[in-house]
């Protein structure tokens, strides 16, 4: 199959003498430069007139002294590609990294704060790890054991989707809807409905690119730029601050404790308040049934909004069903949010919002300006494997599976680290908090314990204002036992350190 070759080459004349060295020269310098890039494929020299005006012995001729220098490789019956590695590369400059900032960027994405908070998973690069290497110990949050997903079931699935399109494929005003494809709605209602207790109408729904698509939707269009006031939970989930502050909102940090979110530190001229109710993030908390109705009633009161954030609601631990905050009762003040991230995998990224009806019409023009909607093929999906009961089957078995890593990790702590740390009572979520119980500089911890290859958060990371409690976070999603046996023992050793 002939390469798609469209690089202008400034070539001789033809007939020239010089035809084959500039030729070798402009394939070299397009070599370089990487336009032509490792593995790319050249034209065959039987068509070498086509592409390069030159006869075929010309480019055999070329062919040959770019082998020779060690530019391009050829294989024998498929044809002549660039080397995976040349003689000398000239990679594009890049600024250094104490350069002042380019004027035309927007100053905002410069700040430290947003570019940690945007990577905030990011420790530093991480290099291939060798078979007879062990493991890295991860416990950052938010992190899934993809391992265990049903991989060869969801290929079903979605083939089975597929086909369907091939009888009715999809347009861009389709019957797929701008708000998501309708079978996914559907299914998700049904889902929230057993798992969450949220009752809505698949046309409550919007589907997102992620929960992080979906508080940038929420941003544009609650948000009036230096005007709106977004109360953010302290410590808190940095991406969803960052959507809000993006957008020109003035945000104030307000304090958790043991309920949860402090709705008497809320301001009163507040517009938007953002948490995570079921399972507060990184704490782990649970906003309490008294400060749920005094937060309904405080958004009622002063015509405040709120986002819940349910990113990990789905697992339960311990304790009775626990209802989302978004109920009928509340359903015209409360933006529901969730994803598929946790329950399924990150890679899918897709999530969804349930709004109010005052809202929809201008979340589906905010999503339509963004990327008209989400990937068809991938929602059909992930429709179909909610509707055939494998997501349900899929949670099950990983509450079970989160059920005893947190177990053992409990028992660890209570066990070995007792002297240092106390857990911080959770019932939802596959992550537990635990509060430093004398003064201890968790952020060296940290960073000791990366040189070993165990990756670790401490609360600090997660406060907008001044951190007011000390602590770790341990993230039990993407941890086996093995690696957590081991983890935590090095964590012991450091604390003791």
């Amino acid at each position: 199959m002939d390469p798609l070759f469209e690089i202008t080459l400034d070539l001789a004349a033809k007939g020239s003498r010089e035809a084959s060295r500039t030729l070798c020269d402009q394939l070299r310098a397009a070599i370089l430069d990487g336009r032509l890039r490792p593995g790319a494929k050249l034209p065959a020299t039987r068509k070498s007139e086509s592409f390069f005006g030159v006869s075929r012995n010309t480019a055999l001729e070329v062919y040959d002294q770019l082998l020779y220098e060690g530019y391009v490789v050829a294989r024998h019956g498929s044809g002549t590609y660039v080397a995976d590695t040349v003689p000398t590369a000239v990679r594009p400059s890049s600024p250094a990294g104490d350069a002042a900032p380019d004027p035309r960027l927007n100053a905002f994405w410069l700040r430290p704060d947003v570019t940690a908070a945007m990577g905030f998973w990011r420790d530093r690069p991480e290099p291939p790890v060798s078979p007879r290497q062990p493991q890295p110990v991860d416990f950052r949050p938010a992190l899934i054991d993809s391992r265990l997903f049903p991989f060869d079931t969801f290929r079903q699935v979605s083939a089975k989707q597929l086909r369907g399109l091939e009888n009715k494929p999809a347009r861009y005003k389709s019957a797929q809807g701008n708000q998501g494809n309708y079978r996914l709605r559907d299914a998700i209602t049904k889902h929230i409905a057993l798992t969450r207790a949220v009752v809505c109408r698949a046309d409550d729904i919007v589907v997102t690119s992620g929960a992080q698509q979906a508080f940038d939707l929420l941003a544009r269009v609650l948000v009036t730029s230096n005007e709106t006031v977004v109360a953010v939970e302290d410590p808190g989930y940095p991406p969803m601050r960052v959507a809000f502050a993006a957008a020109g909102a003035k945000l104030v940090p307000v304090e958790v404790d043991g309920e949860g979110l402090v709705v008497e530190r809320l301001p009163p001229d507040v517009g938007i308040i953002c948490l995570c109710p079921s399972h507060q993030f990184p704490l782990g908390v649970t906003l309490s049934p008294c400060r749920r109705q005094a937060l309904i009633a405080f958004a009622r009161r002063h015509g405040a909004v709120i986002i819940e954030d349910d990113y990990d609601g789905e697992f339960r631990n311990d304790g009775a069903a626990l209802e989302a905050l978004r109920t009928a009762d509340a359903a015209d003040v409360v933006f529901y949010v969730g994803t598929f991230s946790k329950c399924m995998l990150p890679a899918l990224r897709l999530g969804f919002v349930v709004a109010p009806d005052w809202a929809l019409r201008t979340l589906v023009a905010a999503k339509n300006c963004l990327d008209w909607h989400c990937s068809t093929p991938v929602q059909m999906g992930v429709a179909g494997f909610i509707a055939e009961g494998h997501l349900a089957h899929h949670v099950r078995k990983m509450r079970r599976i989160y059920r005893q890593r947190r177990e053992r990790l409990l028992g660890f702590l209570r066990d070995h680290l007792d002297e240092w740390l106390e857990p911080i009572p959770s019932l939802y979520g596959m992550h537990v908090a635990a509060a430093a119980r004398a003064d201890l500089d968790l952020d060296r911890v940290t960073e000791t314990l990366l040189k070993s290859d165990v990756k670790i958060h401490a609360f600090s990371r997660y406060y907008l204002g001044p951190p007011t409690m000390a602590g770790l976070i341990f993230g039990y999603g993407a941890v086996d036992l093995p690696e957590m046996e081991r983890g935590l023992a090095a964590l012991r050793e450091a604390l003791r350190r």
